[in-house]
């Protein structure tokens, strides 16, 4: 789930697909040919985030001709650092859930998992008694840290650190502040076997780039989140007079590590992440480290095959292991422990952690109310517990039918699409097809739900319910590499705004939240529905054949089933529209990544495409233009977003979704808009046939 990047992982975020589609907390707070564009269409201007005086044609911004009205009186809320379609209707299904849980909290009779949730939030929501407690819960932790004498102990207490807290695939989730992080999935030649996936891990900050670019901005932030190491430690109760040295060492040392993590965009690179090795390879191959001791409080010593998602980063961090001196590693783990459990801890803390990852990083003036904390919190706890309650009480058994029936009408769309390629060899035209027809859809809900029954939640215990549910986690992915991989499993909560392709499943999943208005209204034309909630599906599906997703097959298998061909045009196809984006500059010294952002813009496109084609196959082509226009507009509609600029620049360099007002633009490379809109030639988004990107 990710990726509105937070440190401490006590929510949920919002996104769509194998990566973060937006960038804003759900629960609190992957072709056809395309001609090269000249050089001077290839800097096309690009449409704007806010709206002109004037309104502009649809051909000139269609995002701004769409949601101007809304952008115009739309205020993103002092407590959060974008806004949008997406986190208005996330906020309107949190307060639903708040209601239910509070509800089910004043029943005397409410017991089992819903009980255990009312007080997980209960205890969360109880201020006076985490300020009673102070520090205190902290203590236990910290000594086990100071109690380290030597390096094999700090092996111990890195391992012991490790949870399953980053998801490469389905959800880019590259973010740990532990020094690694841990993922259990299948093989990526195994699909009947679940390995456990190592990835590198250790800032504090979101990205490598955060400590190595030298941009003044870049530069502030690092001043800032120094003294932040130092208020963390200071409030912990280490001395005044200490915290200030002992920050300035922690921060030198992150400056280590980042300095040895892979970049954002060779992360989205799957083929350089499969690096199968043996227990045996690791001491071999990134020595400084006591894998032994490491391995051994991981509980991962009887795995024989480990998947290395960043070799390089694994071996440079098992260096510094040996380099850095003891006590700096030990001020280290001190406060990303603190860091990490802020949020249960008093006000003091909570405040100073919002001052740098709320003000500083992401410039939202205002925290996030209690309840929208202690929402996240207990969905990060027990979300699919939490989802059960949700189900039950506002997810309606029509809507599931007629989204399955929406599903199976875009997924028939893209295997005719797929039909007409007239480039594509038979060979791959058939394994192509054979992904759609294993294809597996969950909507609204998992078929079998996630069981607690091993989580002890104490009423009036905030912080030792969350060190027990991170604990009880863990264990469950642990127990994973001894199950056989379940391709119906889901990845993401009911009640989440959201949904995601699963490229080692060959699985989609559609929350239930997100079938609800604005994404999916029963009372709106099928027009409407089809650019909406449609170019989701297809976005989704999208996903199985996009840069990434074409690299697996119908088995969930990372295997070259392509012809060398086909591959080549493919490829070719696919830099037409890493050129297209890296055009777009929402900042004089800052353009979209094209490479980075790929994979989205592919699924954006070809989703767009099939969504297009089934709702003119199922009774569009009565609406004629009028329908068109409603199709498109429905699209641009669903990705209203607003967003501050610190916000927004984190997001370029770090998500693999490109802006909104730019992913609304995909429509300039679909024929049907120029008609339906009279979009013409020096119009700023008009692009001749021939230079219009065409995928699948």
């Amino acid at each position: 789930m990710k990726t509105s990047w937070t440190p401490i992982k006590t929510a949920i975020v919002l996104g769509l697909c194998s990566a973060t589609f937006a960038t804003t907390p759900a629960f609190a707070g992957g072709q056809a040919t395309a001609q090269t564009a000249p050089a001077a269409q290839a800097t096309t201007a690009a449409p704007a985030a806010q709206p002109a005086t004037a309104a502009p044609r649809p051909g000139d911004d269609f995002f701004a001709w769409a949601n101007g009205e809304w952008l115009a009186r739309t205020e993103i809320p002092a407590d959060r650092s974008s806004w949008g379609e997406m986190a208005s209707l996330a906020e309107n299904t949190n307060q639903r859930i708040v209601k239910l849980i509070e509800d089910t909290g004043a029943d005397k009779r409410a017991k089992g998992e819903a009980r255990k949730v009312a007080d997980y939030y209960g205890a969360y929501m109880d201020e006076a008694a985490i300020e009673k407690k102070g520090a205190a819960p902290l203590k236990p932790l910290l000594d086990k840290i100071a109690a380290i004498k030597d390096k094999t102990a700090l092996a111990g207490a890195l391992g012991a650190s490790l949870r399953a807290d980053v998801d490469p695939l389905n959800n880019t989730d590259f973010a740990t502040e532990n020094l690694f992080g841990l993922w259990v999935s299948p093989g990526l030649h195994e699909p009947d076997r679940n390995r456990p996936y190592l990835l590198q891990g250790g800032l504090g900050m979101p990205d490598r780039a955060y400590y190595l670019d030298a941009s003044e901005r870049m530069a502030g932030l690092r001043t800032q989140y120094q003294k932040h190491i130092a208020a963390m430690l200071k409030l912990a109760g280490y001395a005044d007079a200490d915290a200030e040295a002992r920050a300035a060492k922690v921060f030198a040392l992150e400056v280590d590590i980042a300095n040895v993590h892979a970049t954002r965009a060779e992360s989205a690179d799957v083929l350089k992440a499969d690096n199968t090795w043996s227990r045996k390879d690791f001491q071999a191959k990134a020595p400084g480290m006591d894998w032994d001791a490491f391995f051994k409080a991981t509980r991962l010593s009887d795995q024989d095959k480990f998947i290395v998602w960043h070799p390089g980063a694994v071996t440079g961090e098992a260096a510094l292991v040996e380099k850095i001196d003891l006590a700096t590693w030990k001020d280290y783990l001190a406060f990303h422990r603190i860091n990490q459990m802020a949020g249960v801890l008093p006000k003091a803390f909570v405040d100073q952690r919002f001052e740098f990852y709320g003000k500083a990083l992401t410039g939202t003036p205002q925290q996030s109310l209690r309840w929208k904390r202690a929402l996240g919190a207990t969905n990060e706890a027990m979300d699919e517990a939490v989802g059960k309650l949700y189900v039950a009480k506002y997810f309606p058994a029509e809507n599931k039918a007629r989204l399955q029936a929406m599903v199976a009408n875009i997924v028939a769309a893209f295997g005719k699409r797929i039909e007409k390629l007239d480039w594509m060899a038979p060979e791959t035209r058939a394994q192509a097809q054979q992904k759609l027809k294993t294809l597996y859809v969950g909507v609204g809900y998992p078929d079998k739900w996630k069981s607690y029954e091993g989580l002890k939640v104490v009423a009036g215990d905030a912080f030792g319910n969350a060190v027990r549910s991170e604990e009880f986690h863990y264990a469950e992915e642990i127990a994973q590499l001894h199950r056989k991989p379940d391709r119906k499993a889901w990845s993401m909560p009911p009640q989440l705004v959201n949904a995601v392709n699963l490229p080692l499943q060959n699985a989609l999943n559609f929350p239930a939240a997100i079938l609800q208005p604005p994404f999916f209204d029963p009372k709106a034309s099928d027009a409407s529905n089809y650019g909406a909630i449609g170019a989701i599906i297809g976005h989704e599906i999208s996903h199985s054949f996009d840069d990434q997703g074409a690299q697996f097959d119908a088995q969930g298998r990372l295997r070259d089933w392509w012809t060398k061909a086909d591959l080549e045009h493919f490829q070719a196809a696919s830099q037409k529209l890493v050129a297209q984006y890296n055009s777009y500059k929402p900042f004089p010294d800052l353009a979209v990544n094209g490479q980075l952002t790929l994979s989205e813009n592919l699924a954006d496109l070809a989703g767009l495409s099939a969504a297009y084609d089934a709702y003119k196959d199922n009774g569009g082509k009565a609406g004629g233009e009028e329908g068109d226009r409603q199709f498109f507009t429905g699209f641009a509609n669903s990705w209203r977003n607003k967003a501050r600029e610190a916000a927004e620049r984190r997001g370029i360099l770090t998500d693999g979704h490109a802006p909104p007002q730019y992913r609304a633009a995909t429509v300039r490379n679909i024929d049907a808009w120029y008609k339906a809109f009279d979009v013409q030639p020096g119009q700023k988004l008009y692009l001749a046939p021939e230079q219009r990107v065409r995928v699948w």
